[in-house]
């Protein structure tokens, strides 16, 4: 036998103590345990009366087949999960693509790019009741900012943007882009420096510049990314209250609900609690595939460039 051989055959005990207990797991002894039992039970606490208590009450709320046969049977409900699946599928791609550009575009050095940055960030700093109320009464009726403004400047009516269903839905989606796009590009802006400048003048001396190296070189390099703070979004959103409720609150007629304003209404407007949590728990085949699918992917990949 080998040295080498020798020296792992010794060395395979080691390895199986040091698998056996690591390095980080310390055995408390004596008031260590007493303190780290007083710190752990506090946070038990709270996560099991403002987590598990909830969600474990929610789901007996939603647990009747019936309320769901009462939900398919509300045309109301059907165009809600029609509009929340197009508030997603487009406020998502749409702010990810966009807070993907502009990431590119904050990435030079000058002055005024970095403190057009710090502007850019504002919407996302903001409250989200403030930003989305502002629009709301730009928003409202003849009288609203912008339509006093198309009166101002044609002399004619405005488009009336919280009268019509298209304009409405459409008004929910920019407002929610314009608040949380400054968010994901600060994301992908942290991720493009953390990409090594060598590759960009490796791409630069084989010929890919501008477009080309933001399609072959740093896209492929950010796709991770890219994949898991799509699909962090999603998850995020399925559940986004505050932009329907503030922007259009339903207008006109409620046409333009998502599950998580359709709920709330019947819970609260309405009196029917098991009815509204029923209605966000229809969510969750879409929702916990999702979870898994980013849980996975998180684990696999560890969000790598």
């Amino acid at each position: 036998m080998s040295g080498t051989q020798q020296s792992l055959t010794l060395g395979r005990p080691l390895v199986g103590r040091a698998a056996q207990r690591p390095p980080w797991r310390i055995r408390l002894q004596g008031s260590d345990t007493t303190w780290a039992i007083a710190f752990v039970v506090p946070y038990i606490a709270v996560f099991a009366a403002f987590v598990l208590y909830p969600i474990a009450f929610g789901l007996w709320m939603g647990h009747e087949p019936a309320l769901y046969g009462l939900l398919m049977s509300d045309p109301r409900y059907v165009t809600t999960a029609i509009n929340t699946l197009l508030f997603i599928a487009i406020g998502v791609n749409v702010k990810m693509f966009l807070a993907f550009l502009l990431s590119g575009f904050f990435m030079r050095r000058s002055w005024w790019v970095r403190s057009l940055l710090a502007v850019y960030l504002l919407p996302w700093a903001l409250p989200a009741l403030t930003v989305f109320v502002s629009m709301h009464y730009m928003l409202v009726s003849e009288w609203g900012l912008l339509d006093s403004l198309w009166r101002a400047v044609t002399g004619e009516d405005g488009p009336m943007f919280l009268v019509s269903q298209p304009l409405a839905m459409v008004s929910n989606i920019v407002a929610y882009i314009w608040k949380w796009m400054p968010f994901w590009t600060l994301i992908f802006l942290a991720a493009r420096m953390a990409i090594p400048q060598d590759i960009y003048e490796a791409a630069e001396i084989d010929g890919a510049s501008g477009y080309r190296r933001m399609i072959y070189v740093t896209f492929p390099l950010l796709a991770n990314v890219y994949l898991i703070c799509t699909l962090l979004s999603t998850v995020w959103t399925l559940g986004d209250f505050p932009t329907v409720y503030f922007v259009s609150a339903g207008a006109p007629a409620r046409t333009t609900d998502v599950l998580a304003t359709y709920g709330f209404r019947e819970a609260f407007d309405f009196g029917r609690p098991y009815v509204g949590v029923a209605a966000m728990m229809s969510a969750l085949p879409v929702l916990i595939p999702l979870v898994i699918m980013l849980m996975r992917r998180v684990r696999t990949i560890g969000v790598q460039l």
